[in-house]
């Protein structure tokens, strides 16, 4: 069996360390690397071209997109001559030992694979509550898949048969990428393996509310061109962060048990999300969170209706 060449593919904006880490994870198993910087003020640009990094630095005059950068990175890295696989990461993961040798394996040996991803787990996945959600939401079965996040070695040919990255999705562009790779004919797998470290580095309420307004973005404009993805999603949201807020204004004004049902409701969805985090930590919490998440989806559902009605750029909620 002839092995696969790899390359690999970071994305970037004032990462600090946690870029240096990615680099250094990256460049002693990599036939090339490609940084793309997105307007970094730190020294991220130096220190990749120290390592021997090409790198991309990004028009910021153009609204920025993890997937028009991804696109820029794929495009200056097969400028260097042909590979067969391309490993993505974003600037603030790790690369677990181990993984891209697993990842070349399983694409050298299932020529019908045109994506794997593995599992991603957070650094400090107990400094905050938000940190620990996005361990949970890290956390999915092994097996086939429909989607994945942004950390994915793809199958050059299948990146090139889907057409790359959508530039004007500014959150699920993995997701709406996944899609279309699976339509061009390729399957998607997630291996039962530690792909890559993650650090959220959230620690306030203002960066989860804005990260959730993004994934309601998403839910939004991802569920338009992909129907019926994220239809879920989208009911959820217009139920729990529209209709029964409604309801329970009109029950002020009217009767007070439609208000109490409305509370009632809340409760067993709240109930139903910390069961089935139960034994995590800080259940409680999270499950509070989840349960209020629907009303900042909803202001980020609104928020691409808003802009594709007005015809305004697709500009990207950044929460870090």
């Amino acid at each position: 069996m002839i092995r696969p060449t790899l390359g690999a593919v970071v994305i970037g904006r004032n990462e600090g360390d946690r870029l240096k880490a990615c680099l250094r994870s990256l460049v002693p198993l990599c036939a090339r690397v490609v940084y793309v910087d997105s307007g970094s003020g730190d020294d991220s640009v130096a220190f990749a071209r120290g390592l021997g990094v090409t790198v991309v630095e990004l028009d910021t005059s153009t609204p920025f997109t993890a997937a028009r950068a991804r696109n820029a990175g794929f495009e200056a890295l097969l400028a260097g001559g042909e590979l067969d696989l391309v490993q993505f990461v974003d600037g603030d993961c790790k690369v677990e030992p181990g993984w891209l040798e697993a990842g070349v394996t399983a694409l050298a040996e299932r020529p019908d694979l045109g994506l794997v991803t593995g599992w991603r787990s957070e650094i400090h996945p107990l400094a905050s509550v938000y940190n620990q959600m996005c361990q949970v939401e890290w956390r999915r079965p092994a097996g086939p898949i429909s989607a994945c996040g942004g950390d994915m070695m793809v199958r050059v040919a299948g990146f090139r048969k889907a057409g790359g990255f959508d530039p004007t999705v500014i959150a699920a562009e993995d997701d709406e990428f996944c899609l279309r790779l699976a339509r061009a004919g390729w399957k998607l797998e997630r291996l039962p393996v530690e792909m890559t470290l993650h650090d959220a580095a959230m620690t306030r309420f203002g960066q989860w509310w804005r990260r959730a307004m993004r994934a309601g973005h998403g839910f939004a404009q991802v569920g338009r061109m992909h129907p019926p993805h994220f239809k879920r999603e989208r009911l959820r949201v217009w139920a729990y962060g529209l209709v029964l807020p409604l309801m329970f204004l009109l029950g002020l004004f009217t009767s007070g048990w439609i208000s109490l049902a409305v509370l009632g409701l809340y409760a067993l969805s709240f109930w139903k999300t910390w069961r089935g985090l139960s034994g995590r930590p800080m259940a409680v919490k999270q499950a509070a969170l989840l349960t209020l998440a629907k009303i900042p989806n909803l202001l980020g559902m609104l928020t691409y209706y808003r802009r594709r009605r007005t015809g305004d750029d697709m500009r990207i909620i950044e929460y870090k």
